[in-house]
Parts: structure tokens; C-alpha cells; sequence
């Protein structure tokens, strides 16, 4: 599968009764990198995970590689199409191993190569709650790599460099833009922000293009 196109039409977003989501209408084009920027609670994580299909739409419209994610034809799109690098969090144990997380990309030999280029080589049976957070985050990038290896389209990334001192960032936002694939990254890296195509900015739920 090659890139994938997305586009968001009017979209909003809910937590209980506050719009955190505000009628955002977006395109990121095939192959593009574009990073999302702003303040933290300015909506970017619930953005990706409703791109994504994991927080639910109040109103408007997701479509991946033109087909509407919401239809039986775009959810079972999305599924295939999309690899997601999650924000981390601490959320105590959990029991997965690394070479599980990798296998379910869909590629694993691809995951797991890309897993010894970023230093996590030999670990496959360490569980992902006993990972410092650098390497969880280079353990989910891996992922991604298989994901991309087995025909994602669409990588989406919440805060993918966070956790990792300078080299790692540079490390990981090289790898991360050299992917085949269409980006849209929620970071405060201003260096993942110089490397992608262009910025936009959100601010109380709203996004806007700024360069």
C-alpha cells in the first residue's frame, strides 16, 4: 500500500460535556509530513485518536485515502492503513513483551530489525512496563517500521520524541519523516518540526495551517 491522503471535515470532539475538538476541517496530502503543535490540552491527542478511531467524532467527517473511516469499507481501511505511536503514560504493568508488541505489526521481521537499529536489540522478552520510556517509545517507532513493512499508509505519532535526550530525538525524527508514508505528528520537538513538510497549530480544540 502506498501513502494515503487524510482529510477531516468539520470534526469535533467530545469529553463528557466539554468540546475539546472544534470543527476541524484538514488535509494532509499523500506522502506529506505535517506536524501539529500548541499547548498542552489544545486538543492534538484527541485529534490523532479520532483520526485514528479511538475517541468518537460529535460531528464531521474522517476519510483515509478518500474512503470515509466511518463506513464498513473505511474501518476496515483504517485498520490496515494507519500505525499509531502512542503518547506514553505511566499505567502501571503492563504484561505485553516487546517482541509481542512487535509481532503485531504485521511484519515482524521488519520490527524487529528496526528494533535492533534503535538499540532494543535482545530484549524481546522484557515486558513493556520494565522499558525506560525512550526505549518504549522506540519500541512503538519499531512497530510502526513493521506496520509500514506490512502496507500502513498513514503513520500517526503523539509526542514520539518525548521521552529521549537529544541524539535519540534526532535519532528518531530522522527516522520517522524517511518513512514512505503520509505523517501528521503531535510534537513539541522543534526539530521534528523543521523536518516535516509544514506546521499547523492548535489552540483551544482549533487547528490552523502556520507554515
Amino acid at each position: 500500500m502506498s501513502a494515503l491522503s487524510v482529510r477531516l471535515s468539520g470534526v469535533c470532539c467530545r469529553h463528557g460535556r466539554d468540546e475539546v475538538v472544534r470543527g476541524v476541517t484538514f488535509e494532509v496530502g499523500a506522502g506529506e509530513k505535517v506536524s501539529m503543535v500548541g499547548t498542552n490540552g489544545a486538543g492534538k491527542s484527541t485529534l490523532l485518536r479520532a483520526v485514528l478511531g479511538l475517541h468518537p467524532l460529535a460531528s464531521g467527517q474522517v476519510e483515509v485515502g478518500g474512503v470515509v473511516a466511518s463506513d464498513r469499507r473505511g474501518w476496515s481501511l483504517r485498520r490496515k492503513a494507519v500505525a499509531w505511536i502512542p503518547q506514553l503514560r505511566a499505567a502501571g504493568r503492563f504484561p505485553l513483551l516487546l517482541g509481542e508488541l512487535l509481532d503485531s505489526s504485521g511484519a515482524a521481521d521488519a520490527a524487529r530489525a528496526a528494533a535492533g537499529e534503535l538499540s532494543l536489540g535482545g530484549l524481546d522478552r522484557r515486558g513493556l512496563h520494565t522499558l525506560s520510556g525512550g526505549q518504549l517509545q522506540r519500541a512503538w517507532l519499531a512497530r510502526a517500521v513493521g506496520c509500514v513493512a506490512a502496507g500502513a499508509g498513514v503513520v500517526l505519532a503523539d509526542e514520539p520524541t518525548a521521552a529521549l535526550d537529544f541524539s535519540g530525538q534526532q535519532e528518531v525524527s530522522q527516522l520517522l519523516v524517511s518513512l514512505p508514508v503520509t505523517l501528521l505528528v503531535a510534537t513539541h520537538d522543534r526539530a521534528l518540526v523543521a523536518a516535516c513538510d509544514r506546521s499547523a497549530e492548535m489552540a483551544a480544540g482549533r487547528l490552523r495551517e502556520i507554515a
